[in-house]
């Protein structure tokens, strides 16, 4: 396949940037030719995806994190629609987190990573798109290749992304959520899966999940299929600082959805408001509040396997 890398040089804390000629090399004894463009900024990745696939790429490689994918995917649609619908998104895993990896037990060996290029395996992968109130009131849209969710999460995200992350995805997480819990209560909010009657919950975390791990390595949806077309809902209600401290090895796990405090379910469309300034977590990004709507595109795109 025609193949692009949308490269985030300040990815694994600027070491993507510093061992790229190195990567470069490496690839280009596999792939005789390919392009390849550096982010400078929020969003870039979007735009740089967006141009390959118009240009005639069919595999458009996130080399990055869990944020760097997002904005990938992002760039995957325009106008509501995906541009061509046969495109496939590689992975180069080279983040902080690594959520979107661990669904599919890829570690960060950037060698296994190439030699999953040369093939031509891809599979159809479902996306979400999500539509929120965004920081300054307006409403927007964002695809989202892995999990969106809301209550504490947003919270995690906005102390994790305070950091430099120098401790890793896992131990920056892990501190953010210790953090965040310590000043989070429950929140209330209204909640409706598909066609369903609206639910009155107090929620610590909901998550609607298109793959299985978020929050730096929380298996949350441990049944989570990126090709069901179908999102795993999870709703964690009545957590606090205590639970996480002396509990934290079942969520890590996904021990967690046989507690009493943990519901899962199925769903295709979520609507969820709150009279609460409710903060959303979109591939470990916190773009804005409730009220959002999430929806599950299936088979939107093809995935690099």
């Amino acid at each position: 396949m025609k193949t692009f890398f949308v490269v985030n040089p300040k990815s694994a804390n600027g070491a993507t940037g510093k061992r790229w000629a190195e990567l470069a090399a490496t690839i280009g004894r596999t792939l005789s030719d390919f392009g390849v463009e550096f982010t400078k900024g929020s969003m870039d990745a979007m735009h740089i995806a967006r141009h390959a696939i118009k240009d005639g790429y069919e595999c458009i490689v996130a080399v990055g994190g869990d944020g760097t994918i997002n904005e990938v995917v992002n760039g995957f649609f325009e106008n509501g629609k995906a541009i061509n619908p046969q495109a496939a998104l590689g992975v180069l895993p080279r983040g902080t987190g690594g959520d979107f990896r661990k669904t599919f037990d890829w570690d960060l060996d950037s060698g296994a990573a190439i030699r999953r290029l040369q093939t031509p395996d891809t599979r159809p992968f479902d996306v979400g798109l999500v539509e929120y109130r965004a920081h300054d009131g307006s409403t927007q849209q964002r695809y989202f290749a892995n999990i969106c969710s809301f209550g504490v999460s947003g919270l995690v995200d906005e102390e994790v992304n305070r950091t430099s992350k120098a401790f890793g995805g896992t131990i920056s997480f892990m501190l953010g959520s210790l953090k965040a819990l310590s000043k989070y209560d429950d929140q209330a909010i209204s909640i409706r899966f598909d066609d369903a009657e609206p639910e009155n919950l107090k929620i610590t975390t909901l998550s609607v999940a298109n793959g299985k791990f978020f929050g730096g390595g929380m298996k949350v949806a441990p049944e989570a299929d990126v090709s069901d077309g179908i999102f795993d809902v999870t709703v964690w209600q009545g957590y606090g600082l205590k639970d996480f401290v002396i509990k934290s090895k079942g969520v890590y796990s996904g021990a967690h959805v046989k507690w009493n405090g943990t519901r899962c379910l199925k769903a295709k469309k979520v609507v969820a408001e709150s009279s609460e300034r409710v903060l959303i977590d979109c591939d470990g990004e916190q773009p804005g509040t409730l009220p959002c709507t999430m929806t599950i595109l299936p088979g939107a795109i093809r995935l690099k396997v």
